[in-house]
């Protein structure tokens, strides 16, 4: 397979193309800000103006898209490409989305025959571009072998969790860990630098404990330098509190951590800090302390 057409060149796209054009796959892309395929067209992918003209022959389709509402339009909508992919493609949808709208995805590619996954990814803007996800994926196995040969390029780590809507159902539950994390971090933090405690030597103990994280160290390290640059924006975490909420909520699961973490995003986003990164949410947290993390 090495006709593929990719959709979304966000934070986590361009990163992805770059690494299937490096394989040597042969890569057409479509964004909605067509000046963001610049740079992809330089390296060897093909623009193409139409998101279903780009994807009327080719042999995989693969997008990430920024939410529901963006599949919606793009894929299931009354001009969507669901309707003109080809019967014998592949299409994977690496976006963070609901499980019922993996579902209905499943069920409208199914009815013409079309193979299809969802597989979301985990990592950040980084990961992207090193081909260092971690990708979750539900779907029929031989369609997850199938699609091998253009998730491996991408991925440090592949995981097929089970049938339709498992890789949605699994990225959900790995978000929820990520944004629990950050309001702990924070909340940590936050009292350290109350009781007088050197904010470097704490981040030396979390570094070392059996408590400690990816996200304790890198993110602990960039609130010192006040650094919230964003490779995962707090808008789009945002967003996937709101998943998380819902999901967990049609289970009848109560997540009350999660929902205190969901107010501290919410809060963080109305203070202005959407477009920054994620680890954004801790300077609400800091500023209810009345404390800086920087000296």
């Amino acid at each position: 397979m090495s006709n593929v057409t990719f959709l979304g060149l966000g934070t986590m796209g361009a990163g992805m193309v770059g690494n299937l054009l490096d394989v040597g796959h042969d890569v057409r892309v479509w964004n909605r800000t067509p000046g963001k395929a610049d740079a992809l067209v330089a390296r060897g992918a093909v623009a193409v103006a139409d998101a279903r003209d780009a994807v009327a022959d080719a042999e995989v389709v693969m997008y990430c898209l920024a939410d529901d509402a963006a599949v919606e339009d793009l894929v299931l909508g009354d001009d969507g490409i669901a309707a003109v992919v080809p019967a014998d493609a592949l299409v994977i949808d690496l976006s963070t989305i609901a499980p019922e709208t993996s579902l209905a995805e499943h069920a409208v590619y199914a009815a013409r025959g079309v193979r299809f996954l969802d597989a979301p990814v985990f990592g950040t803007r980084g990961e992207a571009n090193a081909g260092g996800l971690w990708i979750v994926v539900g779907g029929h196995e031989a369609t997850y072998r199938d699609a091998l040969p253009v998730l491996e390029p991408l991925s440090e780590t592949l995981h097929h969790m089970g049938g339709p809507g498992d890789g949605a159902r699994m990225k959900l539950v790995g978000n929820l860990l990520v944004a629990s994390q950050l309001q702990a971090l924070g909340e940590a933090m936050s009292l350290a630098r109350k009781a007088g405690l050197d904010l470097r030597a704490v981040l030396g103990v979390l570094a070392v404990a059996d408590f400690r994280t990816p996200i304790y160290d890198g993110v602990g390290a960039a609130m010192l330098e006040d650094d919230y640059s964003p490779d995962f924006a707090l808008h789009l975490m945002h967003k996937d509190a709101r998943l998380i909420g819902g999901f967990a909520a049609d289970l009848g699961v109560p997540v009350p951590a999660t929902t205190a973490t969901a107010a501290t995003i919410e809060r963080a986003v109305e203070a202005g800090y959407g477009d920054e990164n994620a680890s954004a949410l801790v300077k609400v947290l800091a500023s209810d302390a009345g404390v800086r993390f920087t000296d």
